[in-house]
């Protein structure tokens, strides 16, 4: 693996991930995987949001009906973290620091990690690279403005990297050496129902906008590849074409709705991690095969597919 570009939780699957590879290679990084999870699911379950028996009997992994959701809901479009949260307290800063080894991380030349956010001033994506990551820099990525207080990192403030880059893949790009790209894409892109009341509405418009920077940057890719394919075998020197690959269930993340991102229940990240072993298992039996040798993901095709007719 050459490089890792993440964004949000991605980020911190990304480092610890890294992590378990520098110990004990992909065994490591799946023992390092389970393990930080198993501690987030441990943290969660003194959390205020648990699934209700209505929420369980809808099947959805929702937290819908918690009353401690309901009450989040309402108050997050009054209050500000800063607000609710004066002193910016995160759960999550004490399990990312027990289980990500920023020092091997930091000096390690692979795998390359890219860990985008988004900076709240000027709008503009930063990436962070091996040798800035922090858990600051983790938490940055997945800082989500209604609930998080922004980061600050060298007197710049920060928020989640899904508005800027999700994930970003231009570093990919410049500095790794591997012409294949393999996204893992969990916010679905489609939707056959239109949302119309005000809590899934918003839902839907962070899922737009946070898809937008990745079909953008994709749909460069297809362009800059189409363009070097005309061109001489020299004429595009300063340009690479890239193969690009996706690992999807869009079926199953439309389901998922924004309450699901606050159930840590062991159960739901259990269900999630069997759902992605699926996902990518049939993509290895099949788009898989064309590593190395061919796009097995044509956004143009994908987007004329996705229209209905």
């Amino acid at each position: 693996m050459d490089g890792i570009a993440a964004t949000s939780a991605g980020a911190m699957n990304a480092a610890v991930m890294a992590s378990g590879l520098l110990k004990d290679g992909s065994a490591g990084a799946r023992v390092a995987l389970e393990a930080f999870w198993r501690r987030v699911a441990d943290a969660a379950l003194f959390s205020p949001f648990q699934s209700t028996p209505l929420d369980a009997a809808m099947h959805t992994w929702n937290l819908d009906w918690s009353p401690s959701y309901l009450f989040l809901d309402m108050i997050s479009r009054v209050l500000s973290p800063y607000q609710v949260n004066p002193a910016g307290l995160n759960p999550l800063r004490d399990v990312l620091e027990g289980h990500v080894d920023l020092d091997g991380l930091r000096a390690a030349r692979s795998p390359k990690i890219f860990v985008c956010a988004t900076n709240v001033r000027s709008g503009d994506i930063k990436v962070f690279r091996n040798a800035e990551l922090s858990v600051d820099a983790l938490l940055a990525s997945a800082c989500l403005p209604f609930l998080y207080q922004a980061i600050e990192i060298d007197g710049e403030a920060y928020w989640d990297g899904g508005f800027m880059g999700n994930p970003p893949l231009y570093p990919l790009i410049q500095h790794c050496a591997c012409e294949d790209i393999v996204i893992v894409q969990i916010n679905p892109i489609r939707h056959e129902e239109v949302p119309t009341d005000a809590r899934h509405i918003l839902d839907r418009a962070n899922e737009i906008s946070f898809n937008a920077t990745l079909i953008r940057e994709l749909w460069a890719m297809d362009l800059i590849n189409s363009i070097l394919h005309h061109l001489a075998p020299d004429g595009g020197r300063q340009l690479k074409a890239m193969r690009i690959h996706m690992i999807r269930n869009e079926s199953l993340m439309a389901g998922l709705g924004f309450s699901s991102k606050l159930n840590a229940s062991w159960d739901f990240l259990v269900h999630l991690r069997d759902e992605g072993r699926a996902a990518a298992e049939r993509w290895l039996l099949g788009d898989g095969l064309g590593l190395g040798r061919r796009t097995t993901f044509d956004i143009a095709a994908y987007a004329r597919s996705r229209r209905k007719p």
